[in-house]
Protein backbone atom coordinates (compact mmCIF):
# COMPACT_ATOMS: atom_id res chain seq x y z
CA UNK A 1 0.00 0.00 0.00
CA UNK A 2 1.59 3.63 -1.20
CA UNK A 3 1.94 6.53 1.37
CA UNK A 4 -1.45 8.32 0.15
CA UNK A 5 -3.56 5.32 0.35
CA UNK A 6 -1.94 5.00 4.16
CA UNK A 7 -2.60 8.78 4.84
CA UNK A 8 -6.43 8.26 3.46
CA UNK A 9 -6.93 5.39 5.66
CA UNK A 10 -5.44 6.47 8.76
CA UNK A 11 -7.53 10.07 8.22
CA UNK A 12 -10.93 8.41 7.31
CA UNK A 13 -10.21 6.43 11.22
CA UNK A 14 -9.43 9.58 12.70
CA UNK A 15 -12.22 12.08 11.31
CA UNK A 16 -14.10 11.74 14.26
CA UNK A 17 -11.06 12.43 16.50
CA UNK A 18 -10.75 15.66 14.23
CA UNK A 19 -13.79 16.76 13.48
CA UNK A 20 -14.16 16.65 17.73
CA UNK A 21 -11.28 18.97 18.00
CA UNK A 22 -12.46 21.51 15.28
CA UNK A 23 -16.01 21.22 16.94
CA UNK A 24 -14.74 22.50 20.44
CA UNK A 25 -11.73 24.79 18.26
CA UNK A 26 -14.59 26.26 16.47
CA UNK A 27 -17.95 25.76 17.72
CA UNK A 28 -20.11 25.28 14.48
CA UNK A 29 -20.33 22.40 12.95
CA UNK A 30 -20.63 23.13 9.52
CA UNK A 31 -17.24 25.02 10.07
CA UNK A 32 -15.52 22.23 11.59
CA UNK A 33 -16.36 20.32 8.85
CA UNK A 34 -14.76 22.56 6.76
CA UNK A 35 -11.97 22.48 8.77
CA UNK A 36 -11.46 18.62 8.35
CA UNK A 37 -11.74 19.27 4.59
CA UNK A 38 -8.82 21.30 4.98
CA UNK A 39 -6.88 19.39 7.13
CA UNK A 40 -7.27 16.47 4.00
CA UNK A 41 -5.93 18.96 1.53
CA UNK A 42 -3.15 20.05 3.65
CA UNK A 43 -2.03 16.60 4.21
CA UNK A 44 -2.52 15.58 1.21
CA UNK A 45 0.08 18.45 -0.05
CA UNK A 46 2.48 17.45 2.49
CA UNK A 47 5.06 14.74 2.67
CA UNK A 48 3.68 11.58 5.36
CA UNK A 49 6.27 9.50 4.81
CA UNK A 50 8.56 9.60 7.54
CA UNK A 51 5.83 10.50 10.06
CA UNK A 52 5.62 8.19 12.87
CA UNK A 53 2.03 9.55 14.74
CA UNK A 54 0.05 10.29 11.87
CA UNK A 55 -2.80 11.33 14.32
CA UNK A 56 -0.59 13.63 16.63
CA UNK A 57 0.40 15.54 13.34
CA UNK A 58 -3.11 15.18 11.59
CA UNK A 59 -4.33 17.24 15.25
CA UNK A 60 -1.36 19.55 14.51
CA UNK A 61 -2.63 20.55 11.08
CA UNK A 62 -6.31 20.94 12.14
CA UNK A 63 -5.31 22.98 14.75
CA UNK A 64 -3.63 25.33 12.57
CA UNK A 65 -6.06 25.21 10.34
CA UNK A 66 -8.54 26.11 13.30
CA UNK A 67 -6.68 29.18 14.70
CA UNK A 68 -6.08 30.48 11.09
CA UNK A 69 -10.38 30.22 11.29
CA UNK A 70 -10.62 32.08 14.50
CA UNK A 71 -8.31 34.86 13.67
CA UNK A 72 -10.03 35.68 10.03
CA UNK A 73 -14.02 35.82 11.52
CA UNK A 74 -13.33 37.90 14.56
CA UNK A 75 -14.64 40.68 12.63
CA UNK A 76 -17.43 38.71 10.96
CA UNK A 77 -19.45 36.93 12.93
CA UNK A 78 -22.98 36.20 11.63
CA UNK A 79 -25.87 37.93 14.22
CA UNK A 80 -29.33 36.88 13.63
CA UNK A 81 -31.08 39.92 12.45
CA UNK A 82 -34.00 39.30 15.18
CA UNK A 83 -34.09 37.19 17.97
CA UNK A 84 -37.51 35.84 16.76
CA UNK A 85 -35.67 34.33 13.91
CA UNK A 86 -34.88 31.18 16.93
CA UNK A 87 -38.25 30.49 16.55
CA UNK A 88 -37.32 29.83 13.18
CA UNK A 89 -34.99 27.36 13.98
CA UNK A 90 -36.74 24.90 16.06
CA UNK A 91 -39.24 22.70 14.64
CA UNK A 92 -43.08 23.91 15.35
CA UNK A 93 -44.00 20.34 16.31
CA UNK A 94 -44.26 19.10 20.16
CA UNK A 95 -41.58 18.94 22.09
CA UNK A 96 -41.63 15.01 22.66
CA UNK A 97 -39.21 14.99 26.00
CA UNK A 98 -37.93 17.99 27.09
CA UNK A 99 -35.31 16.43 29.60
CA UNK A 100 -33.69 14.57 26.56
CA UNK A 101 -33.19 17.93 24.59
CA UNK A 102 -31.41 19.08 27.95
CA UNK A 103 -29.31 15.83 27.63
CA UNK A 104 -27.88 16.53 24.09
CA UNK A 105 -27.54 20.13 24.90
CA UNK A 106 -25.39 18.89 27.88
CA UNK A 107 -23.66 16.43 25.80
CA UNK A 108 -22.22 18.17 23.26
CA UNK A 109 -21.19 21.13 25.78
CA UNK A 110 -23.13 24.34 24.66
CA UNK A 111 -21.80 25.72 27.74
CA UNK A 112 -18.57 25.24 27.31
CA UNK A 113 -18.68 26.47 23.85
CA UNK A 114 -20.58 29.80 24.96
CA UNK A 115 -17.49 30.40 27.50
CA UNK A 116 -14.97 29.19 24.96
CA UNK A 117 -16.41 32.01 22.40
CA UNK A 118 -15.03 34.52 24.87
CA UNK A 119 -11.55 33.64 24.80
CA UNK A 120 -9.33 34.58 21.76
CA UNK A 121 -8.11 32.57 18.97
CA UNK A 122 -4.41 31.36 20.87
CA UNK A 123 -5.82 31.28 24.14
CA UNK A 124 -8.80 29.07 22.71
CA UNK A 125 -6.49 26.96 20.75
CA UNK A 126 -3.74 26.01 23.61
CA UNK A 127 -7.45 25.58 26.22
CA UNK A 128 -8.89 22.92 24.05
CA UNK A 129 -5.91 21.17 22.31
CA UNK A 130 -4.47 20.37 25.69
CA UNK A 131 -7.43 20.94 28.46
CA UNK A 132 -9.88 18.57 26.60
CA UNK A 133 -7.59 16.59 24.24
CA UNK A 134 -3.84 16.31 25.89
CA UNK A 135 -1.78 17.92 23.58
CA UNK A 136 1.66 18.42 25.16
CA UNK A 137 2.64 22.09 24.90
CA UNK A 138 5.76 21.61 22.66
CA UNK A 139 3.34 20.78 19.71
CA UNK A 140 0.74 23.62 20.71
CA UNK A 141 3.61 25.88 20.57
CA UNK A 142 4.19 24.71 16.85
CA UNK A 143 0.84 26.00 16.15
CA UNK A 144 0.02 29.12 18.14
CA UNK A 145 3.70 30.41 16.88
CA UNK A 146 4.90 30.65 20.30
CA UNK A 147 7.39 29.03 23.12
CA UNK A 148 6.16 26.14 24.80
CA UNK A 149 6.04 27.92 28.13
CA UNK A 150 4.48 31.02 26.18
CA UNK A 151 2.02 28.12 25.20
CA UNK A 152 1.56 26.94 28.65
CA UNK A 153 0.53 30.75 30.04
CA UNK A 154 -2.09 30.65 26.58
CA UNK A 155 -4.01 28.04 28.69
CA UNK A 156 -3.42 28.59 32.20
CA UNK A 157 -5.00 32.08 31.38
CA UNK A 158 -7.84 30.45 29.34
CA UNK A 159 -8.51 27.73 32.11
CA UNK A 160 -8.91 30.56 34.71
CA UNK A 161 -11.11 32.43 32.30
CA UNK A 162 -13.31 29.85 31.78
CA UNK A 163 -13.74 28.04 35.46
CA UNK A 164 -12.31 31.30 37.46
CA UNK A 165 -16.18 32.43 37.66
CA UNK A 166 -16.67 29.52 40.31
CA UNK A 167 -14.02 30.71 42.54
CA UNK A 168 -14.87 31.08 46.10
CA UNK A 169 -19.02 30.01 45.64
CA UNK A 170 -19.38 26.93 48.28
CA UNK A 171 -20.31 23.80 46.30
CA UNK A 172 -23.75 23.36 48.57
CA UNK A 173 -24.58 26.70 47.29
CA UNK A 174 -23.90 26.27 43.61
CA UNK A 175 -25.27 22.80 43.80
CA UNK A 176 -28.45 24.49 45.15
CA UNK A 177 -28.78 27.47 42.72
CA UNK A 178 -27.95 24.70 39.84
CA UNK A 179 -30.88 22.46 40.82
CA UNK A 180 -33.33 25.40 40.58
CA UNK A 181 -32.27 26.60 37.30
CA UNK A 182 -32.28 23.67 36.05
CA UNK A 183 -35.96 22.76 37.58
CA UNK A 184 -37.00 26.47 35.66
CA UNK A 185 -35.22 25.57 32.18
CA UNK A 186 -36.64 22.49 32.35
CA UNK A 187 -40.31 23.44 32.97
CA UNK A 188 -39.20 26.46 30.44
CA UNK A 189 -38.95 24.27 27.56
CA UNK A 190 -41.81 21.87 28.60
CA UNK A 191 -43.72 25.24 28.94
CA UNK A 192 -45.42 23.62 32.37
CA UNK A 193 -47.00 26.27 34.37
CA UNK A 194 -47.03 24.54 37.18
CA UNK A 195 -43.00 23.56 36.96
CA UNK A 196 -42.18 27.09 36.64
CA UNK A 197 -44.71 28.46 39.24
CA UNK A 198 -42.90 25.65 41.53
CA UNK A 199 -39.50 27.48 41.32
CA UNK A 200 -40.59 31.16 41.32
CA UNK A 201 -41.40 33.05 44.19
CA UNK A 202 -43.93 34.70 44.39
CA UNK A 203 -43.05 38.28 44.30
CA UNK A 204 -40.27 37.40 41.45
CA UNK A 205 -39.64 40.25 38.70
CA UNK A 206 -38.17 39.70 35.38
CA UNK A 207 -36.40 42.62 33.51
CA UNK A 208 -35.54 42.71 29.88
CA UNK A 209 -33.71 45.11 28.13
CA UNK A 210 -34.60 46.18 24.48
CA UNK A 211 -32.56 43.75 22.17
CA UNK A 212 -34.09 40.66 24.67
CA UNK A 213 -37.42 41.99 23.91
CA UNK A 214 -36.70 42.02 19.93
CA UNK A 215 -39.29 39.97 17.72
CA UNK A 216 -41.87 40.35 20.76
CA UNK A 217 -43.52 43.71 20.37
CA UNK A 218 -45.98 42.79 23.13
CA UNK A 219 -43.78 41.95 25.57
CA UNK A 220 -43.00 44.34 28.73
CA UNK A 221 -39.80 45.40 29.58
CA UNK A 222 -40.62 44.57 33.57
CA UNK A 223 -42.83 41.64 34.76
CA UNK A 224 -43.43 41.14 38.50
CA UNK A 225 -45.17 37.93 40.29
CA UNK A 226 -44.78 34.50 39.87
CA UNK A 227 -48.12 33.49 37.58
CA UNK A 228 -47.48 36.62 35.42
CA UNK A 229 -43.44 35.90 34.89
CA UNK A 230 -44.64 32.09 34.39
CA UNK A 231 -47.37 33.22 31.71
CA UNK A 232 -44.65 35.33 29.83
CA UNK A 233 -42.29 32.56 30.12
CA UNK A 234 -44.25 30.09 28.34
CA UNK A 235 -44.10 31.90 25.38
CA UNK A 236 -40.58 31.55 25.02
CA UNK A 237 -40.60 27.83 24.55
CA UNK A 238 -38.87 27.42 21.39
CA UNK A 239 -36.10 29.76 22.37
CA UNK A 240 -35.76 27.67 26.01
CA UNK A 241 -35.01 24.85 23.80
CA UNK A 242 -31.10 26.90 23.18
CA UNK A 243 -30.93 27.30 26.79
CA UNK A 244 -28.54 25.70 29.23
CA UNK A 245 -27.30 26.25 32.89
CA UNK A 246 -23.82 28.74 33.15
CA UNK A 247 -21.94 30.47 36.02
CA UNK A 248 -23.19 34.32 35.59
CA UNK A 249 -20.93 36.73 37.21
CA UNK A 250 -19.91 33.99 39.99
CA UNK A 251 -23.83 32.75 40.32
CA UNK A 252 -25.87 29.86 38.55
CA UNK A 253 -27.92 31.60 35.19
CA UNK A 254 -28.40 30.57 32.04
CA UNK A 255 -27.98 31.66 28.28
CA UNK A 256 -29.48 30.98 25.39
CA UNK A 257 -27.04 30.33 22.64
CA UNK A 258 -27.80 28.49 19.37
CA UNK A 259 -24.89 26.32 17.96
CA UNK A 260 -22.87 27.77 20.80
CA UNK A 261 -23.72 31.48 19.90
CA UNK A 262 -24.19 33.85 22.57
CA UNK A 263 -28.13 35.52 22.12
CA UNK A 264 -28.93 36.16 25.45
CA UNK A 265 -27.92 35.85 29.36
CA UNK A 266 -30.21 35.40 32.37
CA UNK A 267 -28.99 36.93 35.29
CA UNK A 268 -30.84 34.91 37.58
CA UNK A 269 -30.67 35.21 41.48
CA UNK A 270 -32.25 32.73 43.69
CA UNK A 271 -33.18 32.87 46.75
CA UNK A 272 -33.83 29.54 48.97
CA UNK A 273 -35.32 27.01 46.58
CA UNK A 274 -37.01 29.86 44.70
CA UNK A 275 -35.88 32.53 41.81
CA UNK A 276 -36.86 36.05 42.60
CA UNK A 277 -35.37 38.25 39.83
CA UNK A 278 -34.52 37.17 36.26
CA UNK A 279 -32.60 40.30 34.12
CA UNK A 280 -32.48 39.11 30.50
CA UNK A 281 -29.57 40.62 28.48
CA UNK A 282 -29.34 41.13 24.99
CA UNK A 283 -27.62 44.22 24.17
CA UNK A 284 -24.43 42.76 22.36
CA UNK A 285 -22.87 45.87 24.62
CA UNK A 286 -23.99 44.97 27.83
CA UNK A 287 -22.95 40.68 26.74
CA UNK A 288 -19.75 41.41 26.02
CA UNK A 289 -19.15 42.91 29.76
CA UNK A 290 -20.66 39.99 31.02
CA UNK A 291 -18.67 37.51 33.31
CA UNK A 292 -19.07 33.69 32.60
CA UNK A 293 -18.04 30.30 33.59
CA UNK A 294 -19.01 26.69 33.87
CA UNK A 295 -21.43 25.72 36.34
CA UNK A 296 -19.24 22.31 36.19
CA UNK A 297 -15.64 23.07 36.89
CA UNK A 298 -13.94 19.87 35.90
CA UNK A 299 -14.19 19.54 31.97
CA UNK A 300 -13.41 15.62 30.61
CA UNK A 301 -10.10 14.98 29.40
CA UNK A 302 -9.90 13.12 26.20
CA UNK A 303 -6.74 12.14 25.90
CA UNK A 304 -5.14 10.08 22.64
CA UNK A 305 -4.90 6.45 22.61
CA UNK A 306 -1.68 6.80 20.16
CA UNK A 307 1.39 7.64 21.90
CA UNK A 308 2.03 11.52 21.00
CA UNK A 309 5.64 11.66 19.38
CA UNK A 310 5.39 13.21 15.68
CA UNK A 311 7.77 14.36 13.28
CA UNK A 312 7.34 17.05 10.92
CA UNK A 313 4.04 19.13 10.90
Amino acid sequence: MNDQAQLAEHFDRSRGHLRGVALRMLGSADEADDAVQETWLRACRADSGSIENLTAWLTTIIGRVCLDMLRSRSRRREDFADLAELDMLAPHGEISDPADEAVLADSVGLALLVVLDTLGPAERAAYVLHDLFAVPFDEIAVIVERSPAAAKKLASRARRRVHGAAAGIPSSDLARQRAVVDAFLAASRAGDLDGLLAVLAPDVVRRADHFALRGKAAAPAEVRGARAVAEETRTNVRRARYACPILVGGAVGAVVAPCGRLRLVLEITVTGDRITSIDVIGDPVRLRGVRLGLADVTPPVVASSEPRRPRGA
